[in-house]
């Protein structure tokens, strides 16, 4: 009696995750002698490991002179739990070394879960191999795990054939299989299989949606979520919230956002850090700062992806001491930046030509932080030697650079050639681009530029040749605009919009305005070969430019307009937008797949170099 009466008090503190009455009643059972009664200890090993006590869970399980299956899955459990999954696996061939036991269905559950944590597929397989071999090869729940284990991994093909094994699907099974397909971008079967789900709860609802914001099917995820609102589905968890909350984000739809945020506020989640921080993220995704400020000067508490959610947002946006003075404070409240604090430090230092500070942090991540630099710190550093004109000390980067320089590394150093008018050095980056036989349209038209502009007509012509032997074609390029709830988009060349004759009419009385104030087209980036005159009428279709016309003509008069354009702007949609800005004095801030465009008084953050 005395033993089942602590054993419901312990289980009642794992399931409550209540540390100090664990301790207490640990001391407790010491005292009155039944500390070695089973199943005593290993109840009080899984009841430190749930309440997150990784130290004493540990003390206890070395001194522990019986450990069982038991023992091990709740130590094994409790390395997960404190997600340090990489613990699990080294630790667990001990369990045949030091204590001759073969692991059972729950050992195995927790082993696969782990391998799935860390996306170590080859290690998976391996145990997935023992668990066939195993007395235990037909158990559902590690079934399960495997289902989730090998959809993470992004096989959900092997997946479904484990899932169609299991005889009795839990909504586990279920869910994983649903994320599987969707994480990995096969919507139909994603939808599918949620439409034959028994039971359809916030958890299968949260693995679709989420899946399919994960997969860039952001659109399709919101509108689910709307449709599981719909259905009366209660948000115990919030999790699918930052999942919407990050579609918004990439869609930088703001006024859906806030609707979003709104909605968190009511739920009650506006004090769990990761929404707060999938908040601070999406607005400053969709342009909105100092929306991103506010909810990052009322967090509570702060982490290290809180911290470089601000520095990278105040980064893109060309804030670059804003970025070092939240790296400052971030290092003064103790919290240890990461491999992305440091992307959007240097990309900040690169946009606001502070060379001396962008090699001082670069080299603060690798000595004080320890961090080995990725290609992408690489990049950024190439990128603030470029743009300040360090062209040497760029081009010994990219030969130095632990990794093997590609495509858009040449294409970059040669555009900071081309900018900073070096033609010699140019023209030798041109040639090891041009024998990389490069793919990117932009890097032929960049390539083209540069031969065209040393007068050397015979490669230029060999550039054309290129192009058109291999049937390049730019991506189709479109923009977005959103007005409150409508959302409109644009294509390059939109010839059927409902308010086409009302854009014209603004874009020609815009234009004669900037030709009366000095506007020269540059047609350097129309592709086709053409007469002079045709160019700069498929330039006028651009349909970033459509988009701003659309905007003035339908938003609020003197509020800011927000675009969204899948392509990297060109050269000449750039210098429209600077004198439109003047022209019209309103703010006009553009997302292109570079970076962030903020268009006021006929300037742009960006300096005119992107």
């Amino acid at each position: 009696m005395l033993i089942s009466h602590y054993l419901h008090q312990l289980q009642f503190c794992a399931k409550r995750r209540t540390p100090l009455i664990a301790k207490k009643l640990h001391a407790q059972v010491i005292k009155i002698g039944i500390y070695e009664t089973k199943p005593i200890p290993n109840t009080i090993l899984d009841v430190y490991g749930k309440c997150g006590l990784l130290q004493y869970a540990d003390y206890m399980f070395d001194e522990m002179p019986n450990r069982d299956q038991v023992s091990w899955a709740s130590i094994l459990t409790a390395y997960n739990q404190a997600n340090l999954p990489n613990r699990t696996l080294s630790i667990f061939p001990n369990m045949f070394i030091c204590d001759m036991l073969q692991p059972d269905h729950f050992v195995y559950a927790t082993l696969v879960k782990a391998c799935a944590s860390l996306g170590a597929i080859r290690q998976g397989k391996q145990v997935h191999a023992q668990f066939v071999l195993s007395p235990f090869y037909d158990d559902d729940v590690v079934k399960s795990s495997l289902v989730d284990m090998y959809a993470k991994c992004g096989l959900p093909n092997i997946a479904r054939d484990i899932f169609d094994s299991i005889l009795a699907k839990s909504p586990v099974s279920w869910t994983a299989m649903i994320s599987g397909y969707a994480t990995s971008g096969l919507k139909e079967k994603a939808m599918e299989l949620f439409s034959m789900a028994p039971v359809r709860n916030l958890y299968s609802w949260t693995a679709l949606i989420s899946g399919l914001v994960q997969s860039g099917n952001g659109i399709d995820g919101s509108y689910l979520f709307l449709e599981m609102r719909r259905e009366g589905i209660d948000i115990v968890d919030p999790l699918v919230l930052s999942s919407v909350i990050g579609a918004c984000a990439n869609l930088a739809v703001l006024e859906f956002g806030k609707q979003i945020h709104g909605l968190v506020i009511a739920l009650g989640y506006e004090s769990c850090l990761f929404i707060s921080n999938a908040l601070v993220d999406m607005y400053a995704k969709c342009s909105d700062f100092l929306a991103a400020k506010y909810i990052f000067a009322q967090m509570i508490r702060k982490d290290v992806v809180s911290w470089t959610s601000m520095i990278v947002g105040a980064a893109q946006h060309g804030r670059a001491s804003e970025a070092l003075d939240l790296y400052e404070k971030m290092v003064l409240a103790g919290v240890r930046p990461n491999e992305v604090t440091f992307v959007g430090l240097i990309y900040s230092c690169s946009h606001a030509g502070l060379v001396d500070k962008g090699r001082e942090l670069f080299n603060t991540m690798i000595d004080d932080y320890g961090i080995k630099p990725s290609l992408r710190h690489f990049t950024c550093l190439l990128d603030l030697l470029s743009r300040s004109g360090h062209l040497d000390e760029a081009e010994n980067l990219i030969t130095a650079m632990p990794f093997k320089p590609d495509e858009p590394t040449w294409a970059a150093l040669l555009s900071a050639c081309k900018h900073h008018r070096n033609t010699q050095m140019g023209l030798r980056i041109a040639n090891k681009l041009l024998s990389l036989n490069p793919e990117d349209p932009s890097t032929y038209i960049l390539l083209s530029n540069v031969y065209a502009g040393a007068g050397m007509w015979e490669k230029m012509s060999t550039v054309r040749k290129l192009m058109a032997a291999k049937e390049v074609k730019k991506k189709p390029g479109y923009s977005t605009i959103a007005l409150g709830k409508e959302i409109q988009v644009f294509l390059a060349g939109e010839s059927c919009h409902i308010m086409k004759d009302e854009i014209f009419g603004l874009l020609k009385e815009l234009e004669g305005e900037m030709r009366r104030r000095g506007y020269v087209p540059d047609t350097s980036s129309v592709l086709h070969d053409m007469e002079e005159q045709e160019k700069v009428r498929q330039l006028f279709w651009h349909s970033e430019r459509l988009a701003v016309a659309y905007g003035l003509l339908k938003s609020v008069p003197g509020s800011i307009i927000r675009i969204v354009k899948n392509l990297r702007i060109c050269g000449d949609c750039h210098t429209v937008l600077k004198f439109i800005c003047s022209i019209v004095q309103r703010e006009i801030i553009v997302r292109d797949a570079t970076r962030y465009h903020h268009f006021k008084d006929g300037r742009c953050s960006c300096n005119d170099f992107w």
